[in-house]
């Protein structure tokens, strides 16, 4: 009959009987596999699976002072955003002994701090976060967190490690796309406003500087962004501000939506309106006309994110510890128009 903890789950000795090896030799498998040959391998993994042994994760964190969990926290799980981010994680982690947990702060500073302790308590071997924006608690206590930590998505002032780019250069980037491609009158569409979206705005307005007389016309909303909420924004927005020739959209659901609007008033898009969107979502390339759109490379971020922590975690020095990793202003036809046909339009909606 086999040993179980009181609780009636077979233990590591267990596993170890089931498949004729020592408990340290299972207990070496399950932190890093690579310790153990293959044939070894294959029989703890059957063995495990047979007992559906679960390892006791506090015991492991105990006996070796630290977990083989990366904890990464996200502001959403839904936003497709992120989904390339996550993608670059889990591809970087799979061959390696560590393990991913994600926790969702929800754009909410207070939930942040709260999983931050959380996951600290549990001690995991690293922490990926979004953003630089964290509250001076959490700061403080990540500036005395005894593993190593990386912040993703913004280029700046790091807690430890970080690798993004500046939304600020991004966003003036693209408006600077209009201005060159002739539009004169540019608006900005931004939703939920958080601290990203604000430093989007914060670029339109310095291109916007560099456009004599040109004003910033802006509506933003705290709310959730999505097609819809950018459609009904740019409605509001142009029953407001009749002249405007162009939108800069804090992300491409909003500039979707000012897509629709447009065509639902058939407004021609770009000869009389241009759109541009950030992010680079599918749905971007695929509108018809296709949006033009800031591209940042999600997927390697994220790839390049957890690289950082395992170089960290396995004694390595890490060559940059703070990363720009860049973006690109993807022309496509929604911003095509020249000066002439820009200027025609005007002429047609009485500007």
């Amino acid at each position: 009959m086999k040993t179980r903890r009181a609780s009636g789950r077979p233990t590591i000795a267990d596993v170890a009987r089931l498949a004729g090896v020592g408990a340290i030799t299972v207990s070496r498998a399950i932190r890093d596999p690579n310790q153990v040959s293959e044939e070894l391998r294959n029989r703890i993994e059957e063995a495990i699976r047979e007992l559906n042994y679960v390892p006791n994760v506090q015991a492991q964190i105990l006996a070796s002072g630290q977990s083989n969990v990366i904890a990464v926290l996200l502001p959403s799980l839904t936003n497709s955003v992120y989904a390339d981010v996550i993608r670059g994680i889990y591809d970087k982690v799979a061959p390696t002994r560590f393990h991913i947990q994600i926790g969702n702060t929800r754009y909410s500073e207070q939930e942040e701090d709260r999983l931050v302790a959380l996951f600290a308590w549990q001690r995991p071997a690293a922490m990926l976060l979004a953003g630089l924006d964290q509250s001076e608690t959490t700061r403080s206590f990540l500036a005395d967190a005894e593993f190593p930590i990386v912040q993703i998505m913004e280029h700046g002032p790091a807690i430890d490690m970080g690798i993004g780019c500046s939304h600020k250069d991004a966003a003036r980037a693209a408006v600077t796309h209009l201005i060159d491609c002739g539009y004169r009158r540019i608006a900005f569409l931004g939703a939920r406003k958080d601290p990203r979206m604000m430093r989007r705005r914060d670029g339109y307005r310095e291109a916007l500087a560099a456009l004599p007389g040109a004003k910033p016309i802006e509506l933003l909303t705290p709310e959730p962004s999505g097609v819809a909420r950018g459609r009904a924004l740019f409605s509001q927005l142009l029953d407001t501000a009749t002249d405007i020739d162009a939108v800069a959209c804090g992300n491409d659901d909003l500039a979707l939506g000012a897509l629709f609007e447009c065509q639902a008033r058939g407004i021609a898009v770009p000869e009389q309106m241009g759109i541009i969107g950030f992010n680079d979502l599918e749905m971007a390339a695929a509108a018809v006309p296709a949006i033009s759109t800031v591209r940042i490379d999600r997927y390697e971020m994220g790839r390049r994110a957890i690289g950082m922590l395992l170089d960290r975690l396995e004694g390595k020095k890490v060559g940059e510890p703070i990363v720009d990793i860049g973006f690109d202003v993807i022309r496509r036809a929604s911003t095509s128009a020249v000066d002439q046909g820009v200027s025609a339009a005007r002429s047609a909606k009485g500007g």
